[in-house]
């Protein structure tokens, strides 16, 4: 029988099936970088302080540097029996280096060693995700300036609704992933805040510097309270929180290319790349890519789900439900980071069809907006022009032709305000340069748009 380091008071076994299922290192021995980078932090701040002599210290990091080769080489061996990655570790160390191992986990407890580990890796990860995140609004970047004279019908209701412009409604996404990316930033904030030193909950006795521990590994910020140090999870609910809103940001827009490339919109070529074909229809090309990423947006709105439940109930301060934390977080770690970068590739590989597009602005009157703006602007009421204009409109449907296809004389009959310039109106790019407004769909704020977002990645290189 294996001894646990914990088992001073037992003189029983765990039942085998308690071991297999208590233990965690199946899964958080992914933390083992964050592990011995918090370790070697934790043994050079000890002796800095004096907890332990200098070279004592200086023997843990030469030992936990052999213990990260062992691991990157695959020759370490992981013991199921030493249930996690900390136990794992420190006993391969204590091997290395003998019995000055055992003083590594002076002024420490796993739990606030395992709130640091995990700090590391979502810190680690969310940086990552950031990256990809960026990757994906200088994609859209790019394909915006491609078409920035390309128009197609903007939709409300999905009904269509105005003429925009294709980079206008690509800006549209690459602000949501811009978001993202800020909203990452502003939850790194809160995960790295070090807490080591809060030890199982209240403290430690030993003479030791927070601060230092939180220096070596990056974090800006040491806990305000132990018992809190041990017990939050906020920063993972966060990240998870910010990872559910990115794919549902991915699974909008996946919507969008799922319907613009079935043939009765026909607005975009899928690559055979990020495509599938039918086993039993020759001539299919499926948007499976977009489908399973639409879907996979709910696996990882469980894991948020997930934690929420876990911490729902759970008493001050660390508890055994807490080990449920990892797995939920892994999960969508990579479901993310695959999404995320997948979108880019695909979006750079996809054909945009702007002659489908323009055939479908001459479907569905999108510019009667137009024509009831027009007589507003010569005086005519709102409520008013926007009535003789749903009456143009369906005059226009019942004689099926567009509604600058109605002649001076028809269209006057439901105003006399209308002359002959209207129809330089009702052309649908005059209905794009007329929203010259910052934000809007016109040439000059588009234009403006992808500068701006231009410059924030530039900030970020």
């Amino acid at each position: 029988m294996t001894t646990k380091m914990w088992g001073g008071r037992f003189h029983e076994a765990a039942a085998a099936s308690v071991e297999e299922y208590t233990q965690s290192e199946s899964f958080d021995r992914a933390l083992y970088r964050e592990d011995i980078a918090g370790s070697k932090a934790h043994a050079t701040m000890l002796g800095a302080c004096g907890v332990i002599s200098t070279d004592e210290a200086a023997e843990l990091v030469r030992g936990l540097d052999q213990v990260l080769a062992e691991i990157e080489s695959g020759a370490f061996v992981w013991k199921r029996e030493l249930e996690d990655v900390h136990m794992n570790i420190e006993r391969r160390l204590t091997e290395i280096v003998g019995p000055v191992g055992g003083k590594l986990h002076t002024a420490r407890s796993r739990n606030d060693q395992v709130a640091l580990d995990f700090r590391l890796h979502v810190s680690a990860r969310l940086d990552v995700w950031r990256g990809e995140l960026a990757r994906l609004a200088g994609v859209l970047a790019d394909r915006a300036e491609e078409h920035k004279e390309t128009l197609l019908p903007g939709c409300t209701h999905m009904q269509a609704a105005q003429p925009v412009s294709l980079a206008q409604h690509l800006l549209a996404y690459a602000q949501m992933f811009r978001r993202d990316h800020e909203r990452l930033g502003d939850c790194l904030k809160r995960v790295r805040v070090s807490p080591l030193g809060a030890a199982a909950l209240a403290g430690t006795t030993h003479p030791i510097d927070p601060a230092q521990v939180a220096a070596s590994v990056g974090f800006p910020a040491t806990f305000a309270n132990s018992m809190d140090a041990v017990s939050d999870r906020d920063f993972a609910l966060e990240a998870l929180f910010c990872a559910s809103v990115i794919m549902m940001h991915l699974s909008r827009l996946c919507e969008e290319l799922i319907l613009w490339a079935n043939p009765n919109f026909g607005y975009v070529k899928l690559p055979d790349a990020y495509s599938t074909g039918s086993s039993i229809m020759p001539q299919k090309k499926n948007p499976d890519v977009c489908e399973l990423m639409r879907g996979k947006t709910g696996r990882v709105y469980g894991a948020l789900t997930s934690l929420l439940t876990i911490m729902k109930g759970l008493p001050m301060t660390y508890n055994r439900d807490m080990q449920e934390d990892k797995e939920p977080f892994f999960d969508a770690d990579k479901t993310v980071f695959a999404s995320v970068s997948i979108m880019a590739d695909m979006l750079k590989a996809l054909e945009f069809l702007p002659a489908n597009m323009r055939r479908a602005l001459d479907r569905g009157f999108l510019n009667a907006t137009e024509l009831a703006d027009y007589l507003a602007a010569k005086g005519l009421p709102f409520r008013e022009a926007h009535h003789a204009t749903g009456a143009a409109v369906a005059l226009a449907e019942k004689k099926s032709v567009r509604l600058e296809d109605l002649s001076l004389e028809e269209l006057r009959g439901f105003s006399a305000l209308v002359e002959q310039d209207v129809f330089g109106v009702l052309e649908h790019e005059a209905a794009v340069r007329r929203r010259a407004l910052a934000g809007g769909t016109g040439p000059g704020p588009v234009a403006a748009q992808l500068a701006n977002l231009r410059a924030w990645l530039a900030e970020l290189d």
